[in-house]
């Protein structure tokens, strides 16, 4: 796997102190209130595993699952595979995902959370990759700002690949035909 990794972005302290940071923030933030955590699967799962552990005060967990990739190119299609599996009503939600790259996705689970009634939607990425954006949507707790090229690790996959790196790389191009 190394072998396709064209050079390292992020290390995995630099994630580790980014993750520590973030986890401190919300715990400011959503003191004395009705935290959820909804980490978006696959591929936030790593993220919201540690951001969890870093976050002192209470809060419940859950999660969904949508697809709207194809490869590495996003049809603009979402669809809910796995919805969460509670009543949000009153809750104030922090979506936890992994990248914010066209932010179709977020766009239309932010949407669709909204209808449920919580208290308030908040959006929490590790990544954010601004020169992808297709849709309206700004994360309200961002880790690191990425580049325009195809990032895997921590998480990130391609093809179901490369979840397990313990930091961030960009994939060399002749992988995914690039």
């Amino acid at each position: 796997m190394k072998d396709d990794i064209q050079r390292v972005l992020y290390s995995e302290e630099e994630i580790r102190q980014t993750v520590r940071q973030l986890g401190a923030q919300i715990s400011r933030d959503y003191a004395g209130k009705n935290l959820l955590l909804v980490s978006i699967l696959k591929g936030a799962v790593v993220f919201m595993t540690d951001l969890m552990r870093e976050i002192t005060i209470p809060c419940r967990i859950d999660f969904m699952a949508v697809s709207s990739y194809s490869g590495t190119v996003s049809t603009g299609d979402v669809q809910i595979l796995k919805d969460l599996g509670m009543p949000i009503k009153g809750y104030d939600v922090l979506i936890v995902e992994d990248i914010l790259d066209s932010g179709r996705t977020l766009k239309y689970i932010t949407e669709q959370l909204q209808v449920r009634q919580p208290q308030s939607i908040r959006i929490c990425t590790l990544f954010d990759k601004p020169e992808g954006r297709k849709a309206p949507v700004k994360a309200d707790y961002v880790g690191m700002l990425v580049p325009n090229e195809f990032i895997v690790g921590y998480g990130l996959d391609y093809n179901e690949k490369y979840r397990n790196l313990p930091y961030i790389g960009v994939l060399k191009p002749e992988v995914y035909g690039g």
